[in-house]
């Protein structure tokens, strides 16, 4: 059984103490929000992508997501779910309908406690503007008819080696585009250029071919 707006105030508050917020609770969910931790892979145009590693926010910072890019969001609240629980979870439909998809998986494990990383798509056209604080996930709690078992405590920071899978540069549809578009503009400069030097050339040809003439015409007359 889900939990509704009372038990969710009446559970999570003593768990998650001042940062507790009754406001957050959306129906039968409770918004959780974009912590101080954060990673988003490099752009295909990235200088070295080798270096693009977790960035650290300060409150309300804003970063970006461009079109095409994996980002790894921590939340700024802890979560615990007890053995005789589970969670499931998700990114709220006004973030979704910019393109910004959840790939991290839908729910959290009885016993879990710690704070929760989203892995994130953007398979929107347009880059996705976010800041830290921004209250843009779900969660959902439910009651099991049999206890799991107690889990080991999560982790409070993104882990260096989650990153590795997406730390090269990603070539989305945008970047391609982009790359395509700075290609065909190089050959058309190329192309005026090579058409002036003809236009030149041809020119130069037919003086040339006008003094042989004359020339001629002086010798034989």
């Amino acid at each position: 059984m889900f939990w509704g707006p009372k038990r969710l105030e009446a559970e999570l508050k003593p768990r998650m103490g001042q940062a507790f917020a009754r406001g957050q609770i959306d129906g039968a969910a409770y918004r959780l929000s974009i912590g101080t931790e954060i990673y988003v892979s490099p752009t295909a145009e990235a200088a070295d992508a080798a270096t693009s590693s977790i960035i650290r926010l300060k409150e309300r910072e804003a970063f970006a997501i461009p079109p095409g890019q994996f980002a790894f969001l921590l939340t700024d609240e802890k979560v615990c779910v007890e053995i005789d629980e589970i969670a499931f979870i998700s990114i709220r439909a006004g973030t979704k309908y910019r393109g910004l998809v959840n790939v991290s998986g839908f729910h959290v494990d009885p016993g879990f406690s710690g704070h929760l990383t989203f892995a994130v798509f953007n398979a929107g056209p347009a880059t996705v503007h976010l800041r830290q604080g921004d209250d843009i996930f779900l969660i959902w709690y439910s009651c099991l008819t049999d206890p799991g078992e107690k889990r080991k405590p999560g982790p409070c920071r993104i882990q260096s080696n989650w990153i590795s899978g997406v730390a090269g540069k990603l070539y989305s549809l945008a970047g391609i585009a982009s790359s395509m578009d700075s290609v065909e503009q190089k050959l058309e400069r190329r192309l005026d250029a090579v058409m002036r030097e003809l236009a030149i050339f041809r020119v130069v040809a037919a003086i040339a071919v006008t003094a042989l003439v004359a020339v001629g015409i002086k010798a034989f007359g």
